[in-house]
């Protein structure tokens, strides 16, 4: 199966979720706006979220999957189950006493993951309760990881693609919970949220429990041993905790330091899930599809199917990420106001999310372009680079946030994350170019220029068309204004953007469609 038709496969899922977590955001911004609730909340699910994706995604990502397809290739099924049993045993005893161990914490910890709330100590009372509330999810998600490293190894996707749709399910029941006890913006509402969380995390594990068993890998706990294949598996890991988590450690810092400035958590989380929809749709799919795939063309000796698969991962991810972020600059406002300017959230909120929205959309090509060249390292067994690089990343971050925040305000937190997307793009292709292991084929040279040249006249056909609806997204107007003259906007987008590629030969629908299909 191709890296394309598998990738949409998989984006295809992923959008499901982007587009009900798209839903649920805009009931989260109805309920609780950009308050004080609303930011103790943002907090709480960020601390868990990042260890999520330090200790399962990212080390497992980079270290678990080419061990688990070595073995597959090498040793058979039997061999690679149970060295994923053993890492299962293992992950699961050391999650459950990290999880203890941080809720117990949690009354101090909040001081260093949100040190602007320690002014307000109902603020820092709330947060604690909502982030410990919260925590048993990355239990839960690392397990469910674990899982879904094994499925998509053994080119099973469907099911680790999709377990993110509950989490976005749940999150809508809990909103018309909140709705039907009429908590509104409240206390109450975000202890509701929060369980809600934790929910959502045990039935994502139980869907992947169920999809695992009948891959005939069904992983239970068993006593914990510290096996030579797992001292590897955690060796392997340290790095990929930093390089694979680099994004959440951004976004975390930035989350940190927006503490102290008002309302500016709960701006830079609105405009997060703004532009995560498209980053998820297909950049993460891209890299979940690219390192198993690359890790057994390597594995065969194939550096030429290996280097073709990563050209046209480059090609396709830039192909929809280059228009969504010219689109997310461009009409930012049309839908932010359309999507979440709605009871609890104001114009004002609108007003103060769209730079945001642009400043992070701007390095959206560089987290697609970070999620096919990190594969590349994390396919021959090299964790470690990568892990050098996003320190590099982490650094660039941290100085720029803090010296941007004393003059853009959470604007120039938004704009630092994106310098350091870009900075750890850039290392990651020049080192990968040195090494010998990657360079641009004829097809992606020609293409991405016509790519670039393609986003430019959307940009421009959405500007144009924008100005006059202008007056359609004013805060005086009404709902089904906004609503269909954003879908005007929408269609004026993907109509100028698809039609200017099959024009300039950027990509051409029978291309696309031969790329879907190409097995």
């Amino acid at each position: 199966m191709s890296v394309i038709r598998s990738a949409a496969k998989v984006g295809g899922f992923t959008s499901i979720s982007r587009i009900l977590g798209f839903i649920r955001d805009q009931l989260v911004a109805f309920s609780l706006g950009t308050g004080g609730v609303a930011e103790a909340f943002f907090v709480a699910q960020r601390f868990p979220n990042l260890f999520r994706t330090l200790f399962a995604e990212g080390a497992f990502n980079s270290a678990f999957v080419p061990l688990f397809a070595r073995k597959v290739e090498g040793e058979g099924e039997d061999a690679a189950y149970a060295f994923a049993h053993e890492v299962f045993s293992a992950l699961l005893a050391w999650m459950l006493l990290f999880t203890v161990l941080a809720m117990a914490a949690m009354p101090w910890l909040i001081y260093v993951i949100a040190p602007g709330f320690s002014g307000s100590p109902q603020k820092v009372a709330l947060a604690t309760a909502l982030t410990q509330i919260c925590f048993p999810y990355l239990l839960f998600m690392s397990l469910t990881a674990l899982q879904g490293g094994v499925l998509n190894s053994l080119n099973r996707f469907t099911a680790a693609a999709a377990a993110p749709i509950l989490l976005n399910v749940v999150m809508i029941l809990s909103n018309a919970v909140v709705w039907a006890i009429g908590s509104g913006n409240s206390p109450l509402t975000g202890y509701i949220f929060a369980f809600g969380v934790t929910v959502s995390g045990l039935a994502q594990y139980a869907l992947l429990a169920v999809a695992c068993r009948r891959a005939g890998m069904g992983l239970l706990p068993a006593w914990p041993r510290l096996t030579p294949d797992v001292r590897l598996v955690v060796r392997r890991s340290v790095p990929g905790i930093v390089s694979g988590g680099i994004m959440q450690i951004n976004l975390v810092i930035g989350t940190m330091i927006a503490t102290g400035l008002d309302r500016a958590v709960a701006y830079l989380y609105y405009a997060d899930r703004l532009y995560q929809l498209p980053l998820g749709v297909i950049g993460v799919a891209i890299g979940v599809v690219l390192l198993p795939t690359l890790s057994r063309k390597l594995r065969a000796g194939d550096h030429a199917g290996a280097l073709e698969a990563k050209n046209r991962a480059i090609e396709f991810s830039l192909f929809l990420t280059l228009p969504a972020a010219a689109a997310l600059m461009v009409i930012g406002i049309p839908i932010l106001h359309t999507v979440f300017e709605h009871g609890a959230f104001k114009a004002a909120d609108t007003y103060a999310v769209a730079p945001a929205v642009a400043a992070y959309a701007a390095g959206l090509p560089a987290y697609s372009l970070t999620k096919v060249f990190q594969p590349a390292f994390y396919a021959r067994e090299d964790t470690r680079t990568p892990m050098n690089f996003a320190i590099v990343s982490v650094v660039v971050n941290v100085v720029l946030s803090l010296g941007l925040s004393l003059v853009m305000g959470h604007v120039g937190i938004a704009l630092a994350s994106t310098v350091a997307a870009w900075v750890n793009a850039g290392q990651l292709y020049f080192r990968l170019r040195s090494l010998g292991h990657f360079q641009f084929d004829d097809s992606a040279r020609w293409r991405i220029p016509l790519m670039l040249l393609t986003t430019a006249i959307m940009a421009a056909a959405l500007f144009d068309v924008y100005l006059v609806l202008h007056d359609n997204f004013l805060p005086e107007t009404h709902f089904a204004h906004a609503l269909w003259s954003l879908t005007v906007l929408v269609a004026v987008g993907l109509i100028s953007y698809f039609g200017a590629s099959q024009l300039t030969g950027a990509w051409t629908f029978s291309e696309l469609k031969a790329a879907l299909k190409r097995t």
